[in-house]
């Protein structure tokens, strides 16, 4: 199956629910940080449940790449679950502030999505080495393809529900 197909597949089956999950959370009466908590979790929930399968079906591994893959891709996966719960901590610190924005605040928001995006960066980069040397150089690129797709998609979803930031006029 070819890697639109289950970019498309993949949207199609979490829009429906995100929406249904939104839905719920717009009904729910506690406070925007547990929302958006919840939301960016159902969200991360629902991509991950999905990636296996994705991965598996994109990649075609022969049994010695699927030996050599799967425990890397633990590890990685788990790096970059840290990663993103660091994300969702910058996020429910914006929902927080967002309509009483700082200059002092924004600039500390930024300075800490700047640092976040290298931190990403350099993991992908140490991974690609490890992906490369376990299977090949094409496999490695295959592998960032979806997986940047993926992400683009979790990154994309999360940032249509935030709200865009109020001008105070403070510092």
């Amino acid at each position: 199956m070819k890697i639109w197909t289950w970019v498309v597949l993949l949207n199609l089956m979490i829009a429906p629910g995100l929406m249904a999950q939104q839905a719920n959370l717009q009904v729910q009466t506690d406070s925007k940080e547990q929302n958006l908590r919840a939301y960016v979790e159902l969200l991360r929930a629902d991509i991950k449940s999905q990636k296996v399968q994705i991965f598996t079906d994109v990649m075609r591994f022969d049994e010695q790449q699927t030996i050599a893959f799967w425990p890397i891709y633990r590890e990685y996966d788990l790096e970059l679950s840290k990663l993103g719960d660091e994300r969702l901590a910058i996020i429910t610190d914006y929902a927080n502030n967002y309509l009483k924005m700082t200059d002092a605040k924004a600039d500390e928001l930024a300075k800490k999505v700047l640092e976040l995006d290298d931190r990403r960066s350099d993991l992908k980069k140490k991974y690609y080495e490890r992906f490369n040397k376990a299977l090949s150089p094409v496999m490695a690129v295959r592998f960032f393809q979806v997986e940047n797709q993926i992400q683009l998609l979790l990154d994309l979803q999360i940032a249509s529900n935030l709200p865009i930031i109020e001008e105070t006029g403070t510092n």
